[in-house]
């Protein structure tokens, strides 16, 4: 764990004294004019045909690729899996340093894409006329492609927040679905007292994660305005949140096991840990990787505080980016434009992924569609509702990749000691805005 946090606190560094050299800020309204540009070049590129080379973790890229290379058999196209979300980013940094060894096209999370847009690594798409799509696409997951007027990539799915849930683990514990927060502790109560090898869910500390959880209960830690940033844990949306999530953490009833590790899918599968809240993306990665659960899930709409209006926030999200170091890079983009607006639609959603394309999202084939994994439930209706219910006016840090490697070391101590959230979550406000100062941004606590 701490080789992998090192390993981002290096990526972070790097990237934002980048960012500071070619002299760009993010979360600004204004910016350069919008490049302009036509798809000739693309279609051009496509019909030449070529190599290139695609890093991306998610699980559909293998058959995307097929698809793609039987569809344009011209272009080849070299995948590999360069490890999932700052794995992938560390070794993307170091790439873009050394100045070659980049592929032509990767995965990149909205969270850490403002930090590859400051480096200027990536390709504004405006220059192949891309941003002729936003209507494609749903308003909040075009949002997150953005950096001032530049569109560095498509997007691909989006991550409203739902509860997945072990129906079989709740139902031979008589754990009734809970709608409140306040519901969902009592049943995390209530199940390992029944079983103690059994918990609700597992958190060792996920930024991310805490972030989201935050955003539903209306926390808005973050204020950014160009080089302008405010940092404020102590809201009443976060305390809210805090005293909420501190009883799970301060009771144990959290899965003392790491997120993503081979132990926490096979804890999914074995029903060790018997609910998820996370984003609409989670059912591709059940399929894939939690064969045990299969006919065990079920997905509900996420708890909230009062029980009565439907909210949500959004959790993960990815989009596909045309990097700067592409010797074709037309023709990247041309790969870019089939997997998020094209062909590639159909085998993400396929394999689980949920959509952030407006046509998808309100098709009945997909909205009603049975889900074999979960039992045949109609999750995409939980899901896409969910999608409409997400609390709107969320800000993330314009170095949010930092911000997140440095959580297991000031708020991460909450989870280990089982102290209260509030100190840590302060401890990790003082060390962002001491970070955003010293990288040039004004940052104020408050």
């Amino acid at each position: 764990m701490s080789r992998i946090r090192s390993r981002a606190k290096a990526f972070a560094a790097v990237a934002l004294a980048a960012a500071m050299a070619v002299g760009c800020s993010a979360g600004s309204s204004s910016g350069p004019a919008a490049a302009t540009g036509t798809q000739d070049s693309v279609d051009a590129a496509l019909k030449a045909g070529g190599s290139i080379t695609y890093w991306s973790w998610t699980p559909s890229a293998k058959d995307q690729v097929a698809a793609f290379e039987k569809e344009y058999p011209n272009v080849k196209v070299n995948y590999v899996n360069a490890g999932t979300n700052k794995d992938e980013y560390t070794k993307l940094q170091n790439a873009i340093k050394a100045g070659s060894g980049a592929p032509d096209v990767a995965q990149i999370e909205y969270y850490a894409l403002p930090q590859f847009a400051l480096t200027d690594a990536l390709v504004d798409l405006n220059s192949y006329g891309f941003g002729s799509f936003e209507k494609d696409y749903s308003a909040s997951t075009w949002a997150q492609v953005k950096n001032g007027n530049g569109v560095y990539g498509l997007p691909q799915d989006s991550g409203p927040m739902a509860l997945f849930y072990n129906k079989e683990v709740f139902d031979k514990n008589a754990i009734a679905v809970p709608k409140t927060w306040e519901e969902y502790v009592a049943a995390a109560k209530k199940l390992h007292a029944a079983d103690p090898t059994k918990y609700i869910t597992s958190d060792t500390g996920d930024p991310g994660f805490a972030l989201s959880m935050i955003w539903q209960a209306g926390g808005h830690p973050f204020g950014v305005d160009g080089r302008n940033v405010k940092v404020n844990f102590a809201d009443a949306g976060t305390k809210k949140w805090t005293a909420m999530w501190d009883q799970l953490i301060q009771g144990k009833l959290l899965a003392p096991v790491k997120e993503w590790s081979d132990d926490w899918f096979r804890a999914l599968g074995d029903g060790t840990i018997s609910s998820l809240v996370t984003g609409a993306w989670m059912p591709g990665n059940f399929i894939s990787s939690v064969p045990g659960g299969s006919g065990k899930w079920a997905v509900a709409p996420m708890p909230t505080y009062d029980g009565q209006q439907a909210v949500t926030a959004e959790n993960g999200g990815s989009t596909q980016s045309v990097l700067k170091q592409s010797t074709n890079p037309a023709l990247a983009a041309a790969f870019v434009r089939w997997l998020n607006h094209a062909g590639g639609v159909q085998p993400f959603i396929k394999s689980g992924g949920f959509p952030s394309t407006t046509a998808d999202l309100t098709s009945p084939a997909f909205v009603d569609e049975a889900a074999p994994y979960f039992g045949g439930q109609k999750i995409n209706q939980v899901l896409t509702q969910a999608s409409k219910d997400v609390a709107p006016g969320w800000t993330y840090l314009p170095y949010q990749t930092y911000a997140n490697s440095v959580f297991s070391d000031t708020a991460g101590k909450a989870y280990l000691n089982g102290t209260g959230l509030d100190a840590g979550l302060a401890a990790w406000q003082q060390s962002i805005v001491d970070y955003g100062n010293q990288q040039g941004f004004t940052v104020s606590a408050g």
